[in-house]
């Protein structure tokens, strides 16, 4: 599977941070944090959680990481790529290197768990995640963003809707079975929260237009993840909002307890 995570892989590069980003402060800093607050897509939403340790599984280059760290909090990660481990691991955080299934930890250590759109590239997810859940202490917070198969746009576009990404993405969840998952790892769900963003629908209606000929325009909209920047997520953001609140964006954040001693 590693010829399918290349370097240049989408999330290593996304999640790589500039030293000008890493060094913003002021105005400029204050004014980006307000504007990720007022138009949230809950794609990164926590519980609320005094400080503590954290865990990010899956943490590509480190923004996340680092987020936290600005926040406070004492912050490990898990990567499978080398490349994106050292990106992070230039920033200064403890990142250790390879696949969730193959690393062992001490049991009972961490507050908080997280990873983003990791869990469908699992071998195995609930063998992870009851690993995960030994790693948090007894009442800790899990929080994970998958796919959501049980929206609409995943029936309307079949084969074309862009979550499938295959074959990366091994495992395809609803509310329904992520929650029997979560049981059966040693989580209970608590919340799930859809994704205020239109790319999944953007992307799934690019791959139909290349089917039917119009390459340039659909290639324009199968890129819009990636390349649809601020201004195009901003544009779309009242949409997206009523598509979340009815449970429709094709992307969800789950939150999970640790249940048991």
């Amino acid at each position: 599977m590693g010829d399918y995570y290349p370097d240049d892989y989408g999330p290593y590069v996304g999640t790589r941070i500039s030293a000008d980003a890493a060094a913003q402060t002021g105005l400029k800093a204050r004014a980006l944090a307000t504007a990720k607050t007022v138009f949230d897509t809950k794609a990164h939403s926590l519980p609320d959680l005094p400080v503590g340790r954290m865990l990010e599984f899956g943490c590509a280059s480190g923004n996340f990481l680092k987020l936290m760290a600005d926040r406070g909090w004492d912050v490990d990660g898990i990567e499978f790529s080398p490349d994106a481990a050292e990106a992070a691991r230039a920033l200064g955080f403890s990142v250790e290197i390879g696949a969730l299934e193959g690393i062992e930890k001490a049991e009972n250590f961490y507050d908080l768990v997280v990873g983003w759109m990791v869990v469908e590239h699992l071998h195995d997810p609930v063998r992870g995640l009851r690993k995960l859940a030994r790693w948090t202490k007894p009442g800790g917070q899990l929080a994970v963003s998958v796919p959501d198969s049980g929206a609409a746009e995943a029936r309307i576009f079949g084969k074309r809707w862009y979550a499938l990404q295959l074959p990366n993405h091994l495992f395809h969840f609803d509310a329904s079975s992520i929650t029997k998952v979560m049981a059966a790892s040693g989580w209970r769900v608590t919340r799930i929260q859809r994704h205020r963003t239109m790319s999944n629908l953007i992307a799934s209606a690019g791959y139909w237009l290349e089917d039917k000929g119009w390459l340039r325009v659909g290639r324009t909209l199968t890129d819009f993840p990636e390349r649809g920047g601020r201004i195009g997520a901003l544009a779309l953001f009242p949409i997206s909002y009523v598509m979340a609140s009815l449970n429709q964006t094709g992307r969800m954040t789950v939150w999970a307890e640790r249940t048991g001693e």
